[in-house]
């Protein structure tokens, strides 16, 4: 049984209303579902994120994704000169989990680091700001819109897990050779469905050239179909503005534009995500499912290079834990004195957690780019810890 957000479907179906050719693109229909102000996923009380949730991200697994982060986080401040204040822009905060072990980690770890952060969450989620401020409202963050931070003034890292993900997309189909771009129109107020046309925009064909696919080339089948995510490039240009000497580090899953594009993945990559359990059909349960799509990493280190960021490194999460210390945490474990059965239990489940982690079948595949604005030659020749185990082979 379909399960609908009424109201969201009746904002959707005027917006289609309202549009001379009775239809939107797909990108403004799954900006609608999940950023919709009043109804749409992220903003109602619905968002699901957890073990029994929707879906769940590598903070729920444990502090220990946090806790090596800052190990990162702190070796940038050092490498910066240990400027005060060091600014963490988290970019889209989820539940708040990942903030408070950062910040916790930090106090307890490294306080002349703690004592220099200046924390900001930028979340466009009205339900999940609020229960952020809730979790952490014993520590020094506040909240800000991306628009309110004043151009090239930060100078610290920003930073996003899982975010560029759950950016709309555009998508496209090839038919015999020729570029059409999908729209979404409707036959009643929750039955939408796709029509195919020119491109909204020519920025469509410029993304192509910019990540170098050919996607007219004879290796592809005669009908082939996937997405550009523009609104990931836009919000590259904006955070990059406001950069002023930092990082930029984005954790993700996703693919270099040679793989995310391959003829074999002739469906692309959009999933749905409803009570742990995921599907293609984004036509379903409107606003009450997650809609994501893989990350084009090409297309966030080219375009980064027109921002004036330059590509550190590109990693993938396994490997950049690992280099961070995660290993000696599961060695650690296994030295374990634990004795009663609570404690072996509490033992097990972390290192099963470490191992998620880790596993590059899972959240260990994920990927991690690092970004920089601002640096010195000197400053750019410091290796960063989590980058300083080789490259895997599948992501250069």
């Amino acid at each position: 049984m379909n399960d609908y957000n009424l109201d969201l479907c009746d904002a959707i179906a005027l917006r289609i209303s309202q549009c001379p050719q009775q239809r939107i693109t797909f990108a403004e229909y799954m900006d609608l579902v999940l950023y919709h102000p009043q109804h749409g996923y992220y903003a109602t009380n619905k968002v699901n994120i957890g073990a029994q949730g929707d879906f769940f991200t590598s903070p729920h697994l444990s502090a220990d994704f946090g806790e090596l982060l800052t190990e990162q986080f702190v070796q940038m401040w050092q490498i910066l000169d240990c400027p005060v204040p060091f600014t963490l822009v988290e970019m889209g905060a989820g539940q708040g989990i990942l903030a408070g072990d950062v910040l916790r980690y930090s106090q307890r770890q490294y306080p002349d680091f703690f004592n220099a952060i200046e924390y900001i969450i930028v979340e466009k989620s009205p339900a999940l700001k609020k229960e952020q401020q809730q979790r952490l409202k014993e520590l020094p963050i506040r909240w800000c819109a991306i628009e309110e931070i004043p151009t090239e003034t930060i100078i610290g890292c920003c930073f996003s897990n899982e975010l560029v993900d759950a950016l709309p997309v555009h998508q496209f189909v090839i038919e015999n050779g020729k570029l059409s771009e999908i729209y979404v129109t409707n036959q009643d107020s929750i039955n939408f469905v796709e029509v195919a046309d020119e491109p909204s925009t020519n920025e469509l064909i410029k993304y192509f050239e910019l990540v170098e696919i050919d996607l007219i080339s004879p290796a592809y089948p005669d009908v082939y179909r996937s997405e550009v995510n523009l609104a990931a490039l836009d919000w590259l240009s904006t955070v990059a503005d406001k950069l002023q000497r930092g990082y930029l580090l984005t954790v993700d899953y996703g693919y270099i534009a040679s793989r995310y594009y391959s003829p074999g993945r002739d469906r692309g990559t959009l999933q749905c995500y409803y009570q742990h359990a995921h599907h293609d059909n984004p036509y379903i349960n409107i606003g009450r499912q997650d809609i994501t799509a893989h990350v084009n990493f090409t297309a966030l280190e080219r375009w980064g290079e027109l921002c004036r960021l330059q590509k550190i490194g590109f990693t993938q999460q396994g490997l950049f834990l690992m280099a961070l210390g995660l290993g000696n945490r599961i060695a650690s474990l296994s030295s374990s004195n634990a004795t009663d059965g609570k404690a072996i239990l509490q033992v097990l489940q972390r290192r099963d957690a470490l191992h998620q982690m880790i596993n590059p079948m899972g959240l260990g595949g994920f990927g991690v780019l690092v970004q920089s604005k601002g640096l010195s030659l000197q400053e750019m020749a410091q290796t960063l810890k989590g980058l300083s185990i080789p490259n895997s082979p599948t992501l250069t």
